[in-house]
Formats: structure tokens, sequence, C-alpha cells
């Protein structure tokens, strides 16, 4: 037996303002707020949605439009590599600079052994859970002096200028926002911090804090970064370091004590950087610090880290250093080749070249390997490279001598 109740109209009374329905109740509108589970299909627009709600479906959400409020829907990553997939150079190196992965530098001074920077696998954990398999590694050397007043260890990040000034964010608004998200990882449980520091006009530092980090476990940080109206970066489109990150393991007390966290300050030679940091990780022998997922985009939220292709990837990185693919030089002489050194593509601006192997990095055809083993003046260089004077011995004169790939590199990096 089936029964039916048809209601045209039900209005609150004094003390009753709610009905029960166990079973469906079906109905052609549904007006005012629904609490619970709604289940079915649901259809009319959210005009009268407010504020800053969610809505969470399992099922498929079909709309005309999807306009975000900041930023664009894609190339939405400021930061290349912050997947820490390209390690052009090597994969391991105790060598201070950008020596290991693409556009990260490894930075160090006043340690008693030199610390390593490594790509490595990641193998669990969240960041795993996330699509990342590779990492940026450093691990600590044996620092048995202590930590010293002017010791420090980071991973620094250098930022075009005009890859900011032209990037969307108001950054001279306090309303307008910039967000970094990145993973990391510490072999030590302690609290670790970061900051930013512009270079145009008056500079500006503005330090973080990661929080006190679970030992050997992913954790994924965000900061949420306001403009400033003291903030200045060249709008000329100008290439060179407007901004920078650095992520620090340690930094001695000549460069901390008390500042103001999340909040833009004034920067100067020696001002104080960050507040004083815990030196347990330091003083740690051969404790690790791991870092992948980096990102950096305008907009008050951080976004799901933008996967990008290796190719992709490995091009945007070759504007900063690349491998110098085969090519070919004439020998002038028995001493010099004249050889032409491209970049493709084009480099953020004049590149320095230099030499990756001295050894059999040229081939004379019919006449076997030979080797250059010194550059000297490269004649109308300019962001895609030129015609090198190449120094060696023994060359054929007036011979084509082909110069084989891998062996040379440029690079322009800031």
């Amino acid at each position: 037996m089936t029964s039916k109740i048809v209601v045209n109209n039900i209005e609150p009374d004094a003390g009753i303002s709610t009905v029960s329905i166990l079973g469906i109740a079906t109905a052609t509108k549904f007006i005012g707020d629904v609490e619970g589970a709604v289940t079915g299909n649901v259809t009319g627009d959210a005009t009268g949605l407010s504020g800053n709600p969610s809505i969470n479906t399992t099922g498929i959400v079909t709309a005309t439009s999807f306009v975000p409020t900041v930023g664009q829907l894609s190339h939405r990553n400021i930061i290349v590599n912050g997947d820490m997939r390209i390690a052009q150079r090597a994969t391991t190196s105790t060598t201070a600079g950008v020596t290991t992965i693409d556009r990260f530098k490894f930075q160090y001074s006043g340690t008693d052994e030199a610390p390593t920077a490594s790509q490595v696998d990641v193998t669990s954990g969240g960041a795993y859970d996330s699509g990342f398999r590779k990492c940026f590694k450093v691990t600590n050397g044996n620092q048995t002096g202590g930590a010293g007043t002017s010791d420090m260890i980071s991973v620094d990040y250098n930022f075009e200028t005009q890859d900011i000034s032209y990037s969307g964010w108001n950054y001279v608004s306090s309303s307008s926002f910039i967000t970094l998200s990145y993973w990391v990882k510490s072999s030590v449980s302690q609290n670790f911090y970061g900051r930013f520091q512009t270079i145009d006009g008056t500079g500006q530092n503005y330090p973080f804090e990661t929080g006190t980090l679970t030992a050997n476990t992913w954790t994924k940080i965000t900061k949420t970064i306001p403009g400033n109206s003291n903030l200045q970066f060249d709008t000329s489109g100008a290439t060179d370091l407007g901004l920078f990150l650095e992520l620090s393991m340690f930094r001695g007390t000549d460069k901390t004590g008390t500042i103001a966290l999340d909040a833009w300050n004034p920067y100067g030679s020696g001002t104080t950087r960050t507040p004083d940091q815990t030196s347990t990780w330091y003083t740690t022998n051969d404790a690790t610090f791991e870092i992948t997922g980096v990102q950096f985009e305008v907009g008050p939220t951080a976004t799901p880290f933008e996967h990008r292709s290796f190719g992709d990837e490995l091009r945007r990185c070759e504007r900063y250093y690349q491998i110098i693919k085969p090519t070919i030089g004439e020998a002038q002489n028995t001493s010099n080749i004249q050889g032409v050194l491209r970049a493709n593509p084009p480099m953020r601006a004049t590149p320095t070249a230099s030499i990756l192997s001295n050894s059999n990095n040229v081939n004379l055809a019919g006449g076997g390997p030979n080797s250059v083993t010194s550059i000297g003046t490269i004649y109308y260089n300019g962001t895609t490279g030129g015609w090198a004077e190449m120094g060696g011995t023994g060359f054929t004169q007036h011979r084509n001598y082909f110069i084989l790939g891998d062996k040379f590199a440029f690079s322009a990096e800031l």
C-alpha cells in the first residue's frame, strides 16, 4: 500500500519550525537553506552563494566556463624546475652554486666539512603521493666546530625581475597576494626559516618559518604573501635578478635576531634576515634536508602543483644553462679552431662558455679525435652564442672539425 501527503505550504508557527522526513521529499523547488546530504541531480544557478563557501562533489560538475578570480589556469608556476627533475650538470656535488639541480642554488660558508647537494628519488610519503619523484637533498657534513656566527647552509632560487613585474601580481597592494608552496623533509625535527628578498629600489626582506617538522616526514608548507607599497621591480622587461628565495638549513647569529615574521621588512647590508635559527640540524653529522614541489603563483591560494612535461621544463632550464649541441669549426692553424657555438633556445643574457670535457671533444674526419683545451673570444656573441676561438694543439690547418655534443656548455645563470 502506498500513500501520499500533498502539502501546498508549510509555515513555521510558534515553537514549531522544523519538519523531519525519514523518507524521500520531492519538490519542484527548495527555497532557503538546505542542510545535510543531497542526492540526485541539482539544477539551477548558485547566485545565492556568498562569502567563501565550498562545494564538494564526487560526481561531475558542468559549467559553461571556469573563471579564476586571480591568475590564469595554466603557466601558473613562476618557478622553473620546481619538481627537481632536470639536473644537467650533475646529480651530486659539494661545490656551492647551481651545481646539480637546475635553477636551484646550493649555498654554504663557514662549514668544517662541506655539505653535499644531490638529486635523489622520492619513494614514499606525501610528496610521492602528490606525484613527485625527484627532490633536492642536502646532506650535512660533520661540523665538529659547532655552529659559528657566520656559518650557513641554504638552497636558493633566483627570479628574473620581469617574471615578477609581469606576473600579474599587484605587488604594491597589501590586498594582492602571491603564494609559495613546497614539500620539505628533514631528518631532524625542528623549525626552519626561509625568506624572500627584493633587489630593486630599497631592498625588502620577508622572513617566514616552517613550524616544527616531524623527522623524516614529508610536510607541505604554504605561505601566502601580500604586496607592500615599498616593493619595487623594474617594469622594462629586465632579465636581471629581481627577487630571490632562500630556504635555510642554518644561518649563524651574525645575520639573525629580532625581526617580524610573515611581514615585509627593510633590508640593508648586514641586516637581520630571520630570527635566530636552531642549530640542532647543523650540528647533527650527516643530517639531511629535502625539498620538492616548489610552486610560486599569483593569488591567495596554493593550487595543485603544475606538472609540466620533461621537454617543456628542460627548455625553460636551457634559458639559464644548456649543453651545446654538436656543431662545426675550422682549424686556422695547429693551435686554434674557430667554431660555431650556438645556443638554442636563446638564453637569458649573453652566455659564458665552458668546457665539460678536455679530452677528445673535437674530431677530424679521417684524422681521428683531438682536444680543445681553452675557449677564448666569442665573436658576435649574443643570447644565441657566436663564433668562438678554441685553443689546443695538433690541429690540421684549414680542415673542418666536428665539435662534439655534450662536451661544452653555455651559462647565463642569475
